[in-house]
């Protein structure tokens, strides 16, 4: 009875759930149905009841093509690069800020760093280019001026996955940090006060106090990344990629929108999308199987 009338109390909670359950419903879960196709050779005249089964023939078709070790060696690449090199950063970030004594310097680093967050990734792609072209880029300029040769950056696969990992970091850095400095602030404050009296220093109190206590957070957010380590974000590759560099460009989720929408060959992009989100279900269980091995409380589940 008493939770029935908890439930009564809290109706107008579960009526602003409401709109959230439907999104999640109608645009999340419904489509997931569609997913059918990747067994069928579908037809838009014929629809998907009428379409033949076809069953694994475009997974296997995908897995012979010579297209599969090239978009799933560009998307671990990306994806390992981005927890190498991209992941630590906003820990960084988030300690050397937590270091700053001076609250409004603090303030005003926080702020410039959090801004290329909220710029869209088409206008973060459209200054990279100008910045790396060989003509009029800041960057070859600088070159030049060492008397140097121009460097076609956009133009040389080589480049591109560092460009990227270039650019993400510095898009997301300063908004990813914010969970870590939140994280910080509920270190209590008396342990530092404690380690000062014992003489630990700046360094001690860093390996002994301040790492231990935002672990969890590192962990939960390293699960979240190695979930997504696959789903390398489609929009901000495609927006860099060219036709030159595609051999180191190319990854799963462009591989499917050139094949699916632009080819309209639906159920081999299905397939290979559905490829994709398999892979990440096991990373993330794998992930959080390591956690509990380590008999870390910090899982996703």
């Amino acid at each position: 009875m008493k939770k029935k009338f908890k439930l009564v109390d809290e109706k107008a909670l579960w009526l602003m759930l409401v709109p959230v359950i439907a999104y999640f419903i109608i645009f999340k879960y419904i489509p997931v149905s569609g997913i059918i196709i990747a067994f069928k050779r579908y037809s838009p005249f014929k629809g998907i009841a009428a379409s033949p089964w076809v069953g694994f023939l475009y997974f296997k078709q995908f897995f012979h093509s010579v297209y599969f070790g090239r978009v799933l060696r560009n998307t671990l690449m990306i994806g390992l690069l981005s927890i190498v090199i991209a992941f630590p950063m906003p820990i960084i970030l988030a300690l050397l800020l937590n270091g700053i004594k001076n609250r409004i310097f603090k303030k005003t680093a926080q702020t410039i760093t959090l801004l290329p967050y909220f710029v869209s990734f088409v206008v973060i792609a459209g200054i990279a280019i100008n910045f790396l072209s060989p003509s009029t880029g800041v960057i070859n300029g600088i070159i030049k001026r060492l008397g140097g040769e121009p460097i076609y950056f956009m133009q040389q696969p080589q480049y591109f996955w560092f460009i990227y990992i270039a650019l993400r970091i510095f898009k997301t850095t300063g908004y990813t940090a914010i969970i870590y400095l939140a994280a910080l602030t509920a270190i209590d404050p008396n342990l530092y006060e404690a380690a000062e009296c014992d003489g630990a220093g700046r360094f001690h109190k860093l390996i002994y106090i301040t790492l231990p206590g935002i672990l969890p957070t590192i962990i939960i957010m390293f699960l979240v990344r190695i979930g997504s380590l696959i789903s390398v974000s489609f929009e901000e590759v495609l927006l860099l990629q060219n036709d030159v560099i595609l051999s180191t460009a190319e990854v799963i989720s462009t591989f499917v929108y050139r094949r699916g929408l632009i080819g309209a060959d639906y159920s081999y992009a299905t397939a290979v999308g559905l490829f994709e989100t398999v892979v990440a279900l096991f990373l993330v269980i794998f992930s959080n199987r390591l956690a509990r091995r380590f008999k870390s409380e910090a899982t996703l589940w």
